[in-house]
């Protein structure tokens, strides 16, 4: 249950930043915001301001608070209702029933309106994209702070490459499993993201060199591995083989990394969060390229790709292991968010943004109909894949 209500507020803390770089921006612009909602519909309750124009230069503002619709005076609607009555009608701010984070209606996202001045149809082809840009900046933004405030306090860090003067070590360096692949000797034996390599064939280790060495020079034999676990020691026993087809050495099927837990001086965190959103950010364009590679050449998925179930399992694993675990997962799932909502695909960012470069270059609007077809059917793809994709965590689960 507390991974579930983690995983919530992770993915609210995620949508809420992206929504709101889109609403910040929209109403910079100029363009009307009809709703700011946080979590998707039912709506509980919302507040609105209005404003009232008295006459000479007078001005009468208030906010009205209602629950779910709002009707006043058996209006239709409680916006309806207020307009009858002679008020302008502001952004609805908006608390919804479903927790999954939050949306923005701004008029004329959806192309119509494309007359009035406050429709986001209406704007130069600038505006849009920045509008459009902004969500996946400040999906971009949040991990860098994130990872800002993380260092701070103490991020866990790869320590193979060495680090900074300025860097402050806390505790040991350790070898810890960042990944394991599905189907392979070491999720077979029960060994788990997380998890800190002790020893190897009874011999301690103090580097994740070490224990690569040791299962190369080891072959296909067993390998007794002591790990610590939620400061629990833990004795596993697996065997090196072949994985995929095509690989010249037998392996156990993990990912390990030289790890510590460094900090750094307040003024210095957050300028090393950028640097290491920035560095994060390309390294996953990096891993797209080669999985799309790969896919397209029928090489199969040269990692694993996981779904809402996946993550929030991921997540609940991260937050028992600590708050500075929890953070980097978290910034690093706001840089995945920012990598796929910029790529050109119908129903994301990214392919809003192209459609209005199409406008650009052949000098016209692009025929709503169509454009609405190709939204339509990017989403819909797109929700297959999740649906495949948490099919496949949800099996992976119960085996």
């Amino acid at each position: 249950m507390l991974t579930v209500v983690i995983f919530l507020a992770v993915l609210a803390l995620l949508v809420l930043a992206h929504e709101f770089g889109h609403f910040v921006t929209a109403r910079k612009s100029g363009m009307k915001v009809y709703e700011f909602g946080f979590g998707f519909p039912p709506r509980a309750f919302g507040v609105q301001r209005l404003t009232k124009d008295l006459g000479d230069g007078v001005v009468s503002k208030k906010w009205h608070f209602f629950w779910g619709r709002g009707e006043v005076k058996k209006e239709e609607n409680q916006e309806q209702a207020i307009e009858h009555l002679g008020w302008e009608t502001g952004t609805i701010y908006s608390f919804n029933w479903l927790p999954l984070g939050g949306f923005v209606r701004i008029k004329g996202e959806d192309g119509e309106c494309r007359l009035e001045k406050d429709s986001f149809a209406c704007q130069k082809a600038w505006k849009r994209v920045v509008v459009l840009f902004a969500g996946v900046f400040m999906n971009f933004v949040l991990a860098a702070v994130l990872l800002g405030i993380g260092f701070m306090i103490g991020l866990p860090t790869d320590m193979s490459a060495g680090i900074d003067d300025k860097a402050i070590v806390v505790g040991e360096q350790s070898v810890l499993i960042q990944y394991i692949e599905k189907g392979s000797p070491a999720e077979q034996v029960g060994l788990k993201f997380g998890d800190q390599i002790l020893s190897v064939g009874g011999s301690s280790v103090k580097s994740a060199g070490e224990v690569v060495n040791y299962i190369k020079s080891n072959g296909e034999k067993d390998i007794a591995i002591k790990i610590k676990r939620s400061g629990n020691e833990m004795d596993f026993v697996a065997s090196p083989k072949i994985i995929k087809a095509g690989e010249e050495a037998p392996r156990l099927g993990m990912m390990l990394a030289d790890a510590g837990i460094i900090r750094y001086p307040w003024y210095v965190s957050l300028y090393k969060g950028f640097v290491a959103a920035g560095i994060g950010l390309v390294n996953i364009f990096i891993a797209f390229y080669i999985l799309i590679k790969n896919l397209i050449i029928g090489n199969g998925l040269a990692m694993e790709v996981s779904g809402p179930v996946g993550i929030a399992v991921m997540i609940g694993q991260s937050a028992k292991l600590g708050i500075n675990y929890l953070i980097n997962v978290t910034a690093m799932i706001s840089l995945s968010l920012t990598a796929i909502n910029i790529l050109p695909i119908p129903a994301l960012d990214g392919g809003r943004i192209l459609f209005i470069i199409i406008e650009k270059i052949i000098r016209r609007p692009v025929n709503q109909k169509w454009e609405r077809m190709a939204h339509l059917v990017g989403f819909g793809l797109l929700m297959l894949l999740i649906l495949v994709v948490t099919g496949r965590d949800i099996l992976g689960l119960i085996k």
